[in-house]
């Protein structure tokens, strides 16, 4: 990989028992490593908010910039409590904040997931399915001829 590369993060919303924080952390460090100097988060539940902690984490030592890609304004209203505060708390810990949708419309997320991917050199992706929207994703990603890659790496 080159000096600044911009990379788009995109995972599942439902994590398994056991995720494995660490690893992500591990992998999102050696991107930083590589060259990734700014990463777009699609702020959604699950894995998105468990990868800008993290990154959130990386930027103490290394010189990252964290760009939220947000699908619609106040996404985060249909989260549970808890998890509003987390996103609130994270997005205010980012450098930029890009607000795609004035408002909720199907097809946003799908929409955000092709902005990202269309300013991405490469896309990160814990996806695990055929379907849905990471795998959408990751289809859309590998069709612009960007590089993916899979979290955890395949054997």
């Amino acid at each position: 990989m080159s000096e600044g590369m911009t990379c788009a993060l995109t995972g599942h919303r439902e994590l398994p028992e056991g995720f494995d924080r660490s690893a992500l952390y591990d992998a999102l460090e050696a991107l930083i490593r590589e060259g990734c100097t700014t990463f777009c988060c699609g702020m959604a539940r699950g894995f998105d908010l468990l990868a800008l902690e993290c990154l959130i984490d990386l930027k103490r030592r290394y010189h990252v910039r964290i760009q939220a890609c947000i699908p619609h304004e106040g996404q985060e209203r249909s989260f549970p409590r808890g998890e509003r505060e987390r996103y609130r708390s994270l997005l205010a810990l980012c450098d930029e904040r890009e607000v795609l949708a004035a408002s909720y419309y199907a097809g946003c997320f799908l929409a955000r997931n092709r902005y990202m991917a269309e300013r991405a050199d490469l896309v990160f992706a814990y996806c695990t399915r055929k379907t849905g929207g990471t795998a959408y994703t990751v289809r859309y990603a590998r069709e612009l001829g960007k590089k993916v890659v899979l979290f955890p790496s395949p054997l």
